[in-house]
Order: C-alpha cells, then sequence, then structure tokens
C-alpha cells in the first residue's frame, strides 16, 4: 500500500534520512520509533510532500507520489497528523472536520464519524481551541478520515495526552483499520502505545531504520534502549 525505497531527505547541506526502505501492507499498522531528532517528523513530512526529497521514492497503492505537492497526495489518499495536531482553534469542531471534506467532495461531515469520536458530536459547535488536548487529537484524526485516506500516517499522536486517553486512542485506531480498512504509519516515543496497536515496530536511529520487527517477536528491552537519552 505505501512503499518508501531508498529515501534520501536532507535539509541543505545536512542529510537527515540516509536510503530509508520502508514497505507497508494493505490493513497494516506500522510504528515508527526512536528518539527526538532521530527523523521521524521528517520522514512524516517528506511522506507528504512538505520537506522535499533529495533522492528515493515514495509509491502509494503504485502510484508515484515523490514529485507530487502535499495537496495532490492528500487527493490521491494519504492523510496527515502533524505533531501536536494544528487543528484551526478558532473553527468549530464542525467546520474543523469540514475542511478535510474539500478533498473527498463532502459537504456534510459523515456519520460514522461522529460514531468514532461521540465526543466531537457533543461539541460540534464548540471552537477547536477550547478542547483538551485529547479532544483535539480525536479532531485531527476526524479531519484527516474525512479525506477518505488509503494511509493515515500519525505523527506522535500521543504527545501531551493522559494516559487513559492513549488506551481508548490505540482501540479507535485498531477500529478505524478494521472498519475502513486504511494502512496506518504512526510516529512515536511511548513503547507500550506500540506494542498496543502496531502489527510492526520498526526503530529509526540517526536517519536509518535499525530494527523492523512483527509485534510477536519485539524485544521491549532491546527497542527500550533506543528510545531512553
Amino acid at each position: 500500500m505505501l512503499a518508501i525505497s531508498d529515501l534520501h531527505v536532507a535539509y541543505g547541506q545536512s542529510e537527515v534520512l540516509h536510503g530509508l526502505n520502508v514497505a507497508v501492507a494493505p490493513n497494516e499498522i506500522v510504528a515508527i520509533m526512536g528518539r527526538n531528532g532521530m527523523g521521524k517528523t521528517t520522514l512524516m513530512k517528506s511522506l507528504m510532500g512538505i520537506v522535499p526529497t533529495k533522492s528515493g521514492s515514495v509509491s502509494m497503492d503504485g502510484s508515484e507520489l515523490s514529485a507530487l505537492p502535499s495537496y495532490e497526495r492528500v487527493a490521491k489518499g494519504l492523510a496527515y497528523v502533524p505533531q501536536g495536531r494544528m487543528i484551526f482553534s478558532t473553527m468549530t469542531v464542525k467546520e474543523n472536520i469540514e475542511t478535510g471534506l474539500v478533498v473527498s467532495g463532502g459537504s456534510e461531515v459523515p456519520e460514522d464519524i461522529y460514531e468514532l469520536f461521540p465526543v466531537l458530536l457533543e461539541m460540534k459547535g464548540r471552537r477547536g481551541g477550547n478542547l483538551s488536548g485529547g479532544q483535539q487529537q480525536q479532531l485531527a484524526i476526524a479531519r484527516a478520515l474525512a479525506t477518505k485516506p488509503k494511509v493515515l500516517l500519525l505523527d506522535e499522536p500521543t504527545e501531551g495526552i493522559q494516559p487513559s486517553i492513549i488506551k481508548d486512542m490505540a482501540r479507535t485506531l485498531k477500529r478505524i483499520r478494521d472498519e475502513r480498512g486504511l494502512s496506518i504509519v504512526v510516529s512515536e516515543q511511548v513503547l507500550s502505545f506500540a506494542l498496543d496497536i502496531a502489527d510492526r515496530v520498526l526503530v529509526i536511529e540517526n536517519g536509518e531504520i535499525v530494527r523492523d520487527d512483527p509485534r510477536d517477536s519485539v524485544d521491549a528491552a532491546q527497542v527500550s534502549k533506543y528510545l531512553s537519552v
């Protein structure tokens, strides 16, 4: 569903990602783990076309994305929930989700989005900036789902969110995958969350993938070493 091959990304002269190779199967949830500064956010931004690729290929469902601007990648089915959520704080919950409908050509927020996130239905007239961190994260995911993606990218979704909400989010993401049949790539530092949701866990260290293990054979102690400062 998503194929990243020999991806090199640089800021100016400084190369950050050194030839990454990652394949994500249909309906698969892949967690990419690593400390801050190891390249997780750069990878997400390069997949979305926010940061230009130096060389290599990114394809989704067989079509090459590398040369496309961000909005065309969204139209092809790639959705992105950035670190820090980036919702529109002065717009209502409903208006925030409607910004995602522009791509799919809809005008009404689909009922199934509110079924996934009942709190957003209750608060649909409230401004986004008045929501808690966990509610804003749900809103950002709902907005991304409104674009009807094939692949959902989530950058550090648990950041600044209390543990009880993290558990709920894990359940919801698995439900989204099961009901909508999409692939999910999540960058994360919380190992328990990654093990909760992922089919595969990758570790990125200094811009290279150093581990790629199916969920059942993840050595939590080994992965934790890469996450500790």
